[in-house]
């Protein structure tokens, strides 16, 4: 399931990449912002899918779903529930969980858009990729992990690989000015103005990301899930003369409650809040970048640029509810390494779509050494579970 997802979310990608192109450049509606809030707001959708897809597939109720998911939780986030049959839902805690979530999704995000019309796309896609190398980073830090070399090496040449990809393609004579993140275009009309602000605001965005993904990691994800309890009980007791108190089969009644929680069930949730987050409070600033002039509101003229714009929110949804996902169960090494094989993929469907053309050297050494620093970090982590 998980492979699957993985293979579903790198595509989704590609075609969230390329209808964003395709709407800011062929179609003229440039309003990166405004797709942002809409492809945010769209995850909402992720988690009502999810349970209509449960409830047709299987014996479950909508109940059993929901009153599993919610020991599930309240188990994660309240080390004093005892049992399912009587507990309190920690609700100020699942709210301080989702508006931290939200907030660590959305600022490395706006803080891209920011930087992509200070700087050189080439350099803000090079120093955004560099997420890889940071989750690395605080995930030795923060998990007290002991730094291996193989890993370490396999990280390194990820980021390395993504600088020769961007800069190899950045010097072909037909190469497009296009970064390789979800809302990767913004507006063309801008050119580099402060590269030097612009470089540093994507440092420190990709600073952010990476760090999401390790905080996600440690206090979002479900130790229930089976493929990463056993790292997570390991590498994060409560103190240090406690270990995580690991949920028995007995504390959850057999009858009337879906425990643990389906595969996907608890991070869709999430996903679904952070798109509710966003829809109810990222509108604010639609009106004041009308007013400063900064982005001037304009809807779609046409039906080809909205379904186009439809299309971007729906594979984003798929994108953005995959990660979470992987993320809970492979850790923010692998997924976000993982994730830097969307710049291959997107230089494939360059090629389908402008011709071998588009290819350098460069991209092509580049590509090879991002396969490459993923198979390594595959290999260690599938030989270790095996």
């Amino acid at each position: 399931m998980a492979i699957v997802l993985f293979v579903a979310t790198l595509l989704a990608f590609v075609v969230e990449s390329q209808l964003t192109q395709f709407v800011q450049t062929n179609l003229e509606y440039r309003q990166p912002f405004f797709i942002f809030y809409l492809v945010h707001s769209s995850f909402s959708i992720i988690f009502p899918l999810h349970l209509l897809y449960l409830l047709a597939t299987t014996n479950y109720t909508a109940v059993s779903l929901l009153k599993g998911l919610s020991f599930a939780i309240a188990f994660h986030l309240d080390p004093d529930v005892k049992s399912a049959t009587q507990f309190r839902f920690p609700r100020p805690r699942f709210i301080r969980l989702i508006l931290g979530l939200t907030v660590g999704i959305t600022c490395p995000a706006l803080l891209w858009f920011v930087a992509v019309s200070l700087a050189s796309v080439s350099d803000v896609t090079a120093i955004w990729n560099t997420n890889a190398f940071f989750a690395y980073l605080l995930t030795v830090k923060l998990f007290k992990f002991q730094w291996e070399a193989r890993k370490l090496s396999a990280v390194i040449l990820a980021t390395l690989g993504t600088v020769t990809v961007v800069y190899g393609s950045s010097t072909s004579p037909k190469s497009d000015e296009r970064g390789h993140k979800g809302l990767s275009s913004t507006n063309l009309s801008f050119k580099p103005t402060a590269p030097l602000l612009g470089n540093l605001l994507t440092l420190v965005a990709s600073f952010g990301y990476g760090l999401y993904q390790v905080l996600y990691k440690i206090y979002a994800a479900l130790p229930s899930d089976p493929e990463a309890a056993e790292l997570l009980y390991e590498q994060i007791p409560e103190d240090e003369n406690q270990e995580l108190r690991r949920p028995e089969h007995d504390e959850a009644p057999e009858a009337d409650i879906v425990y643990p929680p389906p595969f996907g069930f608890h991070p869709n949730l999430l996903t679904s809040m952070i798109g509710l987050s966003t829809l109810m409070v990222l509108w604010l600033p639609i009106p004041f970048l009308h007013w400063s002039g900064a982005e001037p509101f304009r809807l779609p003229s046409n039906l080809a640029t909205c379904l186009a714009i439809s299309g971007i929110a729906l594979s984003g949804v798929v994108f953005n509810a995959g990660f979470m996902v992987l993320l809970g169960i492979w850790g923010p090494i692998i997924v976000s390494v993982g994730n830097l094989l969307t710049i291959v993929l997107v230089l494939l469907s360059d090629v389908i779509i402008g011709g071998v053309e588009v290819l350098t050297i460069w991209s092509i050494m580049g590509s090879g050494v991002i396969v490459l620093a993923f198979s390594v970090l595959a290999y260690d982590m599938l030989s270790k579970r095996l």
